[in-house]
């Protein structure tokens, strides 16, 4: 301890012997951060890889199982042996194959993608399936804005140039980096054929497909030397006005219009609608280096010009990123002006000197200047993760400076004014801050033990607070006291004495210690009791910003009946008052499957933004009110997460095996179970919706299964022809379906060609009718079943350990294996995690007071501080009314720095008052002389803390009500309870030292 003193005493000594270089040190500090700041890039989100590797394959026409085995299970099979891979899982349905590899959390994911994209390029799969598109999610491709684009006003020709002129327009954005389209039109040519027309003039459907075949070829004949000199020949036959396409011969004396409807179209790859009007979402993220906020404003900018310069264009930015980046920016200022503002009041309040309080709020520019300066140095960008840590900081940025100036303060009262009083009453209280604020520290290490993304999201929070910190404790021990001898030089101290009452009630509490001691142990037990019964529930979603909503019907459910229903539920959420707009999205696109978006067609997903202030809770329950209006489909709504899927508070049970059947049973008897479970709002499995299969079972002697499924093919789905080059752009050319069976008997009635000539298909082939999954589901290239149960999102723990006791009493089936998981697992881990770092950092805390003291049992007596801190944030939780999420537990981390900050300034003054005092004397003095220290940094702490529990927290960041609750109530609860508990406990370890003192104490007085 005296070695520390010195080298603390030699930084405050260095500060007053070098006063001019201390005025270059303090303007630089401001200086510096200014441009960092200015420098720093702004950001959504830290960068952070997430440890899987998507591949999205999008097959239109093909249905579920064949999606199963000709493409996921081709893709699997190249995939399996990838390096770092740990568990892979897919999905298959109809159009549309998702396989999601997970990583090691070693792993470096850029070679991973890499290697998976090799083994994808290598398989060979169907000709309408898309290739494949592999993806590996990065926080940085979360899109910096989305852009709503109606082209009403548009004429039908000019779209497609007005679509890639506005595209041209948002990529020369300075910064901006992927820039896709969504619900974008293809221009087509459709042909229609007439059945009646076909059979009336003995024209087979077939001679249609072939009606392109050599129309529209560029060929190279060779080289020749002509006219004497050497030249190419070339042949090129070209097809550019619907006109000649219509004349095209497709038998002898008839052409294409006399049996097919020849038109020019745009189809929709997907659709997106915006308030019930059909838009293009444009979605445009920023390269990894560029400034969040600068890319923002350069779209906004954009979209202004666009609107001006072309007419029947309306553009609308829905969201931007960058607008939440500013509003954290804006939060966080208003958070340090807040800070400085109850800090000015408190000291004011406590010590009645301006002076004084102007020293002490000096710490907080300086800190922050020295942060931002260390944060573009550690190459750590804004955003709402470290503005989330600046928020928790300001309180803590005057606790050291308040500890300094009240002892210097204090000691002017009754000693005469001298630099050297002014270096003394530093090096009192340098160890206590010095320890205090290296434990607060020493919390966020072991971050750094972490993996993946929790480790990219949490570190440069911890990085920022201890930045924050250790640039106060700086400031605290240098500039402070230099700003002291020149302000409080003058300054008439008014006199301060510590409380009798206090003292004669903390002498009572001593010579009774059992007393506070078990109601101590009462309330703690209490307060844990407490807390096991609380749900811990999922992150709360009252204040969120966005919804997510989905309406998703079975998969055997006509295409059009999806988007009459999905229009009316569009209708009902654009009409109410609490939302400002509503986009409405459905079916699969490339651009979409660019980033791992792929989904059944049967699904329709809405993205809702809420009015600032709206409950977003009400709109929820409000939508799941409207089920009983869409009987058969899944309807389900919850708050959007940061990166930009829905917050789920869904439990998962996955049912594996190698039977099918065996599978099937054992999914039976996991929904049967967890059903009559209390708040389970519904059960469901992905092999409930089932679709019916029509099978044409040939007659190898009759016909060619081949040329049967051939012939089927085309006269059942669109068929691309080809392409031909109409007013100079490159078109498609479609052949529609001849016919559209409505019952089992149209399907037998099919003409097909034969060896004998046109034939009903039921000459060749029976058709078998069976029912399959809607969607087939594979872990680790076997098949499974997954049962999900959708439950009360504040009772997420404890239906979750009810559900895996229900699981874990059935007895499954021979060969099949239950698996729990979703949200209450991932909650349950992340849980696991927080409560790990939080036993390190208590043992280097521990470590580091037991350094500071070279003593096993006083950090022990300050440790005990700890358990007092529950008591406070399970009574704030349970008067919020909040149950306990992610956040609140990371606060619950949080509190092991800030409370044993109290513990050490008090002990630290016991272990100097033990030289020439009894233990007792010593406790009550040092209890007396840092109460008030001690309750002006907690309550500047608290109130620094006030905005964050009446305001909102921005989506995706750590710091939320619920932490500030758990913060705020710990500390208070701590606060009180260590200077009134933690001097019995201290005196308890010490119990025969103390007892030999007050025996020699009266010895003495009885002997006088």
């Amino acid at each position: 301890m005296r070695g520390e003193r010195t080298a603390m005493q030699w930084i405050t000594k260095w500060a007053f012997n070098n006063k001019a270089a201390m005025k270059l040190v303090v303007l630089m500090a401001l200086v510096m951060g200014v441009i960092s700041y200015y420098r720093l890039p702004m950001e959504f989100l830290p960068e952070a890889d997430n440890p899987m590797v998507t591949i999205a394959a999008i097959g239109p026409g093909y249905d579920a199982k064949s999606m199963e085995t000709e493409v996921t299970a081709k893709i699997e099979e190249a995939v399996q042996f990838v390096k770092g891979k740990s568990l892979m899982t897919s999905s298959s349905g109809n159009g549309f194959s998702k396989i999601d590899l997970s990583f090691d959390s070693k792993t470096n994911m850029k070679d991973a993608k890499a290697e998976v994209e090799a083994a994808v390029r290598s398989v060979q799969l169907p000709e309408r399936v898309m290739t494949p598109y592999v993806v590996q999610f990065n926080t940085s491709m979360i899109p910096i804005s989305w852009v709503s684009i109606n082209l009403d006003g548009i004429k039908e020709a000019d779209r497609e140039k007005a679509e890639k002129d506005v595209i041209n327009a948002f990529k020369k954005v300075d910064g901006a980096g992927d820039v896709s389209l969504g619900g974008k039109s293809t221009p087509s040519i459709t042909i229609t054929p007439d059945a009646a027309k076909l059979s009336a003039k003995g024209v087979p459907f077939q001679a249609l497909m072939g009606v392109l075949q050599n129309r529209g070829v560029a060929a190279s004949i060779g080289e020749k030397t002509i006219d004497g000199a050497s030249g190419n020949i070339n042949v090129e036959a070209t097809i550019n006005d619907l006109d000649t396409l219509r004349k095209l011969p497709v038998a002898e004396g008839i052409t294409l219009d006399d049996v097919a409807d020849v038109q020019p179209q745009n189809q929709l790859e997907s659709i997106s609608s915006l308030d019930g009007k059909n838009v293009l979402m444009l979605t445009i993220s920023k390269t990894a280096d560029a400034n969040a906020v600068k890319v923002g404003d350069g779209v906004q900018d954009e979209v202004d010009r666009l609107n001006k310069e072309m007419k029947g264009v309306d553009i609308k930015v829905l969201s931007s990123t960058s607008e939440q980046v500013v509003q954290s920016v804006n939060s966080m200022l208003r958070e340090v002006l807040m800070g400085a503002l109850f800090a000015t009041i408190v000291i004011l309040l406590f010590m009645r000197n301006l002076r004084a309080t102007l020293v002490t709020i000096v710490s907080i520019p300086l800190s922050l200047g020295i942060t931002l300066y260390l944060l573009q140095m550690s190459g750590i960008t804004l955003n709402i993760i470290t503005l989330g840590g600046v928020a928790v900081a300001v309180g803590r940025l005057v606790d050291d400076s308040i500890v300094v100036i009240e002892n210097i303060y204090r000691r002017l009262q009754k000693e005469q004014f001298s630099v050297q009083l002014i270096m003394d009453a530093t090096k009192e209280v340098a160890t206590a801050i010095t320890s205090s604020t290296l434990v607060t520290v020493a919390v966020f290490l072991p971050m750094g033990l972490l993996r993946g993304s929790l480790q990219a999201f949490l570190l440069p929070f911890a990085l920022t607070v201890t930045y924050s910190l250790l640039a106060s404790l700086l400031v605290a021990l240098t500039v402070v006291p230099i700003l002291s001898a020149v302000l409080l030089r003058n300054t008439k101290m008014k006199e301060h004495e510590g409380s009798k009452r206090f003292a004669n009630f903390l002498g009572w509490n001593l010579q009774h210690k059992w007393v506070p001691l078990l109601v101590a142990v009462l309330l703690l037990g209490g307060s844990v009791g407490a807390y096991m019964s609380m749900p811990k529930g999922a992150i709360d979603s009252s204040n969120v910003q966005n919804l997510n909503i989905t309406l998703e019907y079975p998969s055997d459910t006509p295409h059009d009946k999806v988007i009459e229903e999905g229009r009316n539920l569009e209708k009902f959420i654009s009409a109410r008052d609490d939302i400002d707009w509503a986009l409405m999205q459905n079916g699969n696109s490339s651009d979409g499957a660019k980033y791992g978006e792929v989904s059944s067609p049967t699904l329709v997903t809405y993205l809702v933004d809420m009015k600032d202030g709206a409950d977003a809770d009400k709109l929820i329950n409000d939508i799941k009110a409207q089920r009983p209006s869409y009987p058969g489909a899944d309807l389900n709504a919850g708050a959007m997460d940061f990166a930009g899927g829905s917050s789920s508070t869904q439990i998962l049970v996955d049912v594996t095996g190698d039977d099918l059947d065996a599978i099937a049973k054992g999914a039976d008897q996991v929904i049967a179970a967890i059903k009559p479970v209390k708040d389970v709002i519904k059960v469901k499995s992905n092999q409930e919706q089932k679709k019916p299969v029509y099978t044409f079972q040939m007659d190898p002697l009759k016909s060619k299964g081949g040329e049967v499924a051939q012939q089927l093919q085309g006269m059942l789905n669109p068929i691309p022809l080809g392409t031909v080059d109409i007013d100079n752009r490159v078109t498609s050319v479609i052949l529609q379906p001849s016919v559209d069976p409505k019952t089992e008997a149209d399907l037998n009635n099919l003409t097909i060609m034969t060896a004998q000539g046109p034939a009903p298909v039921s000459s060749v082939a029976k058709i078998v009718k069976t029912e399959q999954a809607s969607v087939f589901y594979h872990k680790d290239g076997k098949a499974y079943v997954r049962v999900m149960a959708d439950v009360e999102p504040s009772q997420l723990s404890i239906v979750g350990k009810e559900i895996t006791k229900k699981v874990g009493e059935l007895k499954a089936p021979d060969g099949v294996k239950f698996t729990v998981g979703g949200a209450s697992a991932d909650q349950s881990s992340d849980f696991a995690d927080l409560g790990i770092i939080m036993m390190i950092a208590i043992g280097i805390v521990y470590l580091i007071m037991v350094v500071t003291f070279k003593t096993l049992r006083a950090p022990l007596a300050i440790l005990c501080s700890l358990p007092l801190a529950a008591i406070g944030a399970v009574v704030g939780l349970i008067v919020s009314n909040i149950s306990p999420d992610f956040t609140a537990v990371f606060g619950a981390l949080m509190l092991v720095g800030i409370v044993v900050t109290n513990a050490i300034v008090l002990i630290d003054r016991v272990k100097q008052n033990e030289q020439h005092m009894t233990i007792r004397e010593a406790l009550i003095e040092a209890a007396t002389t840092r109460a008030r220290p001690i309750l002006m940094t907690a309550i500047a702490t608290i109130s620094a803390m006030l905005p964050l529990v009446f305001g909102s927290s921005e989506s995706g960041s750590i710091v939320s009500q619920s932490l500030a609750i758990v913060v705020i109530g710990g500390l208070a609860a701590a606060t009180l309870l260590t200077l009134l508990i933690v001097p019995c406990i201290y005196e308890l370890f010490f119990f025969r030292k103390s007892k030999r003192q007050r025996k020699a104490a009266a010895s003495a007085v009885h002997a006088a």
